[in-house]
């Protein structure tokens, strides 16, 4: 992927018509096993973080590294997940824009817009930009696809752990040649998603 990482201009931007700004994005839209997560991030102006960007972009250590930062600097931030059990039983797109509601409303502070990488959220109190590829192009987008990135990473690693073979820790449960082969070998696990075709074939 390439493109200049996101400079805050449009973070500012909408600042200056809205105040504070919640990011929201989502990790694991793709993959086969394991949830999807989905992190909401409100930055503070005042504490800047340098390097933020598509968590695509970005190695494992400095994604780790920065969602140690944004932690520490955000003015709220807080993550939600949906199992693949609701994957299945409501669609990927459903489970997805639930999960990013709760993120929103779990927020401790006041912000007067949303910012959302291409997925509409009705219902909330307040305004929704629901934009794609915003993850490259808000600074408040980037830290939430990082702060979910690194979050559902550790999670599948420790999941890999309670299901070994599939190799989690290192394919995140997305389809890999090695997980599919593995996943023809040892079957469908509990967490895998079987609405998905690499899955449905064999459930």
């Amino acid at each position: 992927m390439s493109g200049a990482p996101p400079d805050g201009s449009l973070d500012r931007e909408l600042a200056a018509r809205h105040g504070l700004i919640a990011g929201v994005d989502e990790v694991g839209r793709g993959a086969i096993a394991g949830p999807v997560t989905v992190a909401a991030v409100i930055l503070d102006p005042a504490r800047p973080i340098a390097g933020l960007d598509d968590s695509k972009r970005l190695r494992p250590s400095v994604r780790e590294r920065l969602a140690i930062e944004i932690r520490a600097k955000a003015v709220a931030f807080a993550v939600a997940h949906r199992s693949p059990a609701e994957i299945d039983r409501v669609n990927i797109l459903e489970a997805t824009r639930a999960a990013m509601v709760d993120a929103v409303l779990a927020l401790d502070a006041d912000f007067g817009l949303v910012v959302s990488d291409a997925v509409f959220l009705p219902g909330l109190d307040v305004p929704v930009l629901a934009e794609p590829r915003a993850d490259a192009r808000y600074l408040c987008v980037a830290a939430a696809s990082i702060l979910a990135k690194v979050v559902r990473d550790r999670a599948m690693a420790a999941l890999g752990c309670e299901h070994p073979g599939y190799g989690w820790a290192s394919n995140k449960g997305y389809p890999t040649p090695a997980h599919l082969d593995a996943l023809r070998r040892l079957g469908v696990s509990a967490l895998h998603r079987t609405t998905y075709a690499p899955v449905r074939v064999l459930a």
